[in-house]
């Protein structure tokens, strides 16, 4: 049997091995990936600690997939040998359940997550639904598509679907992995953006990125800084900090909104009554389905949009993991194959 390159987790809280498996076949429905580069996300923290519904040991991380399908199982079609995909959070639905055939897919109740509930991408092959796929552009690279498909959907998809419209101000609260790609849609969408962030010291990079106005929330009081402006239409916050969100909370417009895309488990500390005045409304949004991957690489392409990336091999993946984890990445690490 063939074999490949993994790196795995072989029990929660275990650091990462490199062992060597067999290839897998694709099953039904199913299609076996070459992966080329997979990004590393903080939510790769899932696989490496548990504590998510449905993560067994071992198990190998990744879910930011970009590569070539090399076997396709019966009953797939539509798609090619050798063709470039990539594969995000949204690791194909079941198509059987409430919510599928509600029309809402990325809330299948069945729904696989690579590098979480099944294997993922920090190895040679990867196993998945083919309703996963995403079909990737030839002008984007491998190493630049995969912070793309987390990242980058997690951002793009909200942005487009907030009911925000071109020339209205909208806030990125924070420039990391995920805002700095936030800049750079929410300016390519036509909105009049700012960024936020502790300090000055990501003041000229959010410029460059395509912000308008910049905000540093430790100067003074970041919701007075955005009133001063006329107020935001949308906050779309991209930080795990409760306490960021409910300080700029007060920076909205009448009937604006605070997305929340920055996962955190503290409450939001908001009053209820900040609601009422200007009817504003905080709101929450998953990533998106195979489909919004493949817009997300698209307008990327069409736009100019690029992740900020440093790559390391296969080999080197838990060194990736502990820069991604410390803050330390700029913007977004990518492990990749050398395929």
């Amino acid at each position: 049997m063939a074999t490949m390159r993994a790196m795995q987790v072989p029990e929660a809280g275990a650091d990462f091995e490199l062992v060597e498996r067999e290839v897998p076949e694709p099953g039904f429905g199913e299609a076996l990936i070459r992966v080329h580069a997979c990004g590393v996300c903080h939510s790769d923290m899932f696989a490496k600690e548990g504590g998510y519904p449905g993560v067994s040991h071992p198990l190998v991380p990744g879910h930011e997939i970009a590569g070539a399908v090399e076997r396709l199982g019966e009953g797939v079609n539509g798609w090619e040998v050798g063709q470039r995909v990539g594969v995000g959070w949204f690791g194909g639905n079941c198509g059987y359940c409430e919510w599928c055939r509600r029309g809402s897919l990325i809330d299948c109740e069945n729904m696989e997550i690579p590098g979480i509930t099944t294997d993922g991408g920090y190895a040679d092959y990867v196993v998945v639904r083919a309703s996963a796929m995403a079909s990737m552009p030839e002008d984007l690279s491998a190493e630049e598509a995969g912070p793309l498909l987390c990242a980058g959907i997690t951002t793009y998809n909200a942005l487009r679907t907030s009911g925000a419209r071109g020339g209205d101000r909208v806030a990125i609260l924070g420039v990391g992995g995920l805002g700095h790609l936030g800049v750079q849609f929410a300016n390519k969408l036509g909105f009049e953006t700012v960024a936020i962030a502790r300090g000055t010291a990501k003041e000229e990079l959010a410029r460059k990125l395509g912000a308008h106005h910049y905000v540093d929330s430790t100067a003074g009081d970041p919701a007075a800084a955005l009133q001063k402006l006329g107020g935001v239409d949308l906050i779309l916050s991209t930080v795990t900090s409760s306490d960021a969100m409910g300080a700029v909370f007060g920076g909205l417009r009448p009937n604006g909104k605070l997305l929340v895309v920055g996962a955190s488990m503290e409450p939001l500390p908001i009053p209820a009554a900040m609601l009422i005045g200007g009817s504003k409304t905080i709101a929450g949004h998953a990533s998106g389905t195979s489909i919004d991957s493949e817009d997300t690489l698209n307008f990327s392409v069409l736009s100019g949009v690029r992740p900020m990336i440093e790559t390391v091999p296969l080999e080197r993946a838990a060194e990736a993991y502990e820069k991604m984890l410390s803050g330390d990445a700029r913007f977004r690490m990518v492990i990749t194959t050398g395929a």
